[in-house]
């Protein structure tokens, strides 16, 4: 049985399942609360069955995965082969899933890094895949960890949504900048700022702040070589003709993915979110 460095994740990075499979990436599933009903992500309940309930003002929550479940799936990944283990998950400022992961490595079979990206969906992603790439080619655990680091501090990540009163229900976003966001009935553009949702610009309609989405993801995207991540939840149409447009406007594109949420972000974010991840190379 051949030694290797694993990476294991969790289920807000939003790889692609090919993406999984070919660098036999883990993801550990965060929880939704829908009622009464614990669910996992991925598995059990879909983005879009989250956007229903949200429309129709039924409670919904999220849950991170218990120390148990961590240490159940490191002790899995150490017995398939590996010597040591990186797990990377999305932003503590976001969920308890990082602080999960540290308790459950502290028992763990084999050496576990815990890193906490500050990072949330594709932008997570590219992390991930930065260091199972580096791990591929013979990195060690430090190299692996610099490699996902790295990816990190150079990705950007930017959205639109219809409204801020889910990310405020959540606690994601302040009450006063959801304010801000709603006065006047304007549309909010946000960013990823040190692991937490910040308002970034005030738009007067949907269509002008898509529109300066696109331009803002344009710039930061350069020359390249950059990867470009396109998320949606229920606006499948406007995440398309962005994923074009982009397409059209970077030379130096090398991955697009386009692709919903899974059901634990569109539960913060809500129906209509459009966001781009820019993760230069």
């Amino acid at each position: 049985m051949s030694r290797h460095v694993a990476i294991v994740t969790d289920s807000t990075a939003y790889l692609p399942r090919t993406a999984l499979e070919r660098h036999q990436i883990t993801a550990v599933p965060l929880t939704v609360v829908l009622g009464d009903q614990a669910l996992e992500e991925g598995t059990e309940i879909s983005a879009r069955s989250v956007a229903q309930a949200l429309q129709k003002r039924r409670p919904v929550t999220t849950s991170r995965p218990s120390p148990a479940t961590f240490a159940d799936t490191y002790r899995t990944v150490a017995e398939s082969g590996a010597s040591g283990i990186i797990s990377l998950h999305l932003s503590s400022e976001f969920s308890g899933t990082y602080d999960a992961a540290v308790l459950a490595a502290k028992e763990a079979p084999v050496p576990v890094r815990v890193v906490d990206t500050g990072m949330v969906a594709m932008a997570l992603g590219f992390c991930a895949l930065a260091a199972a790439e580096t791990a591929e080619a013979g990195g060690d655990m430090d190299e692996a960890v610099a490699a996902a680091e790295k990816r990190a501090a150079g990705t950007s990540t930017y959205f639109y949504v219809d409204t801020l009163d889910y990310l405020r229900r959540g606690g994601r976003i302040g009450a006063a900048q959801a304010l801000l966001g709603s006065a006047l009935a304007v549309k909010p553009l946000l960013q990823l700022t040190d692991g937490r949702i910040e308002l970034l610009e005030k738009v007067r309609t949907a269509s002008k702040a898509i529109a300066r989405l696109e331009e803002i993801a344009a710039e930061r995207a350069g020359e390249g070589p950059v990867d470009i991540a396109v998320h949606h939840l229920a606006a499948a149409e406007r995440a398309d003709a962005l994923a074009e447009r982009l397409r059209e406007r970077v030379p130096g594109l090398q991955e697009l993915h386009v692709s919903e949420v899974g059901a634990v972000i569109g539960a913060h974010t809500g129906p209509g979110l459009l966001g781009t991840v820019i993760s230069p190379r």
